[in-house]
């Protein structure tokens, strides 16, 4: 399978590493409707491309992404019927869905802002390390918007819990990445100058872990939001029972009788 090649941001592979960076940083990286389209498109992809373990998602410059466009996106949209509305926000809400299905680990490195949409792509990923000049914002309803949009009012209460969620959407304030790593928003908050190299090792041990593991491990999370605690305990079996026959959980064992690390694949 050849390497994908977007046309709205960079797309770059490392060993099994791949890397996404928005880059248009004269906007803070804000969205238009093609990068939307394209990052949909590429998360989608990403599930069957066998080369890739592990996808960090980044920003050039200042900002991780400030959101939609508010010319390219926001304009656009005013007095356009409600059919095309409806289109349009279902391709936003496609994006996130396709982060949380892709089974890859996904790690943010959220280099500045991330607002609106942005903060809601943040939130979708597995894990989010960022630099102490980030900061995150559910902004909607600063622009006259629902803050339930794009998943945010079903993720960010499994994050932060109800009456956080509930504070950060309905208000729609800017939270910083101290405040952000408290609350647990961040995994990580590093220097700007060691982001990139944080989020990539991190990335680089997710792709050297048992990738079939990793991936039922996301399901099941994803899965089991929706369950009671019975049918969760049953899905665990049934996924556990499937990972007891892939090769990792052999390697494993050959590795520690033979007294030397395990390599998975």
């Amino acid at each position: 399978m050849s390497v994908p090649s977007p046309s709205t941001f960079r797309y770059e592979e490392s060993g099994a590493v791949a890397t996404i960076t928005l880059n248009r940083p004269d906007r803070l990286n804000a969205l238009t409707f093609e990068v939307y389209t394209e990052l949909r498109d590429l998360f989608a992809g990403l599930g069957d491309r066998s080369e890739v373990r592990a996808v960090v998602i980044t920003g050039e410059g200042r900002g991780f992404c400030s959101g939609g466009d508010v010319d390219a996106i926001i304009g656009q949209l005013l007095g356009r019927p409600t059919v095309e509305l409806v289109a349009f926000t279902r391709l936003t809400g496609a994006l996130v869905r396709r982060i949380r299905e892709c089974p890859k680990p996904i790690v943010a490195a959220v280099n500045g802002v991330a607002a609106g949409a942005g903060a809601v792509i943040a939130l979708a990923c597995d894990f989010r390390i960022a630099s102490d000049r980030a900061s995150l914002a559910f902004l909607f309803t600063k622009v006259g918007l629902a803050g339930a949009d794009m998943g945010a009012a079903y993720l960010l209460p499994r994050v932060v819990g109800l009456a956080k969620a509930t504070e950060l959407l309905f208000l729609g304030d800017r939270v910083d990445a101290a405040a952000a790593e408290r609350a647990g928003l961040f995994n990580r908050v590093v220097p700007p100058d060691a982001l990139m190299a944080e989020a990539r090792a991190l990335a680089d041990r997710l792709a050297h872990g048992p990738s079939f593991a990793l991936a039922m491990t996301k399901q099941l999370l994803n899965t089991e939001l929706d369950l009671d605690f019975a049918a969760a305990i049953e899905a665990e079996a049934q996924g556990q029972a499937l990972c007891m026959q892939t090769r990792n959980f052999h390697e494993f064992h050959a590795a520690f009788t033979g007294r030397r690390p395990p390599e998975f694949d």
